[in-house]
């Protein structure tokens, strides 16, 4: 990845093929897994700083409630690299200058899943919680769902000095009854000097405690 002033502003286009709540998760040990809704990351295949291909756009809450974002959305808008690689899915971030240069067909109607509606409130995703998905299944039958995302994850290696790991889950908000959903492998979490833990879904069963099989 190309290095770049932080002042730097690049512009982009393309039309939009996934838009996905974005979320960031602290991990100590088993028993700690606290998700927290950011806004939201758009997919798009298109144009960005004269490059041809699919990217990513991080975008606030309020952005996608005034323009509503969707699939099959054509838009335009600037943005800057992210400083760190580790700390965002998204490729780009701060976006701004935002269009809709044509709008998608509505998705709504179409069998779920996967659901192809436009994203809910970040309220929402708090109040649902989400379960571990299978990096298999985002990356295939689950992308362009509404409930799905690749959260950026940071675990407290060394609780004394306050160091810490990165990396990416994935994880699904979606009904628990969705067919193609799946888990995956548990999920290790290391701290130094304790070894490490693995989350088999027992915290899934806590995140999602407050809906029920087919909500």
């Amino acid at each position: 990845m190309r290095k770049r002033m932080m002042t730097e502003k690049i512009t982009w286009r393309g039309k939009i093929v996934s838009v996905q709540v974005r979320a960031t998760i602290w991990r100590y040990m088993l028993d700690n897994r606290t998700h927290r809704e950011i806004g939201y990351n758009l997919f798009l295949d298109g144009e960005h700083d004269c490059i041809a291909g699919r990217f990513s756009v991080a975008i606030s809450e309020k952005q996608q409630l005034k323009n509503q974002f969707r699939i099959g959305d054509e838009i335009s808008g600037t943005a800057w690299l992210k400083l760190h690689d580790e700390n965002d899915y998204a490729d780009y971030y701060r976006a701004g200058e935002l269009k809709k240069i044509s709008e998608g067909e509505p998705q709504d109607a179409k069998p779920a899943p996967p659901w192809l509606i436009p994203p809910p409130p970040l309220a929402t995703y708090s109040w649902r919680g989400a379960r571990q998905l299978a990096a298999s299944r985002y990356k295939d039958q689950c992308f362009q769902c509404a409930w799905a995302n690749m959260s950026a994850v940071q675990i407290i290696w060394n609780f004394d000095r306050g160091t810490y790991k990165y990396r990416f889950e994935s994880f699904c908000y979606g009904p628990k009854s969705c067919k193609f959903y799946a888990m995956g492998r548990a999920r290790s979490v290391s701290c130094k000097g304790m070894g490490t833990s693995y989350d088999d879904g027992d915290l899934d069963d806590v995140c999602t405690m407050s809906r029920g099989w087919d909500e």
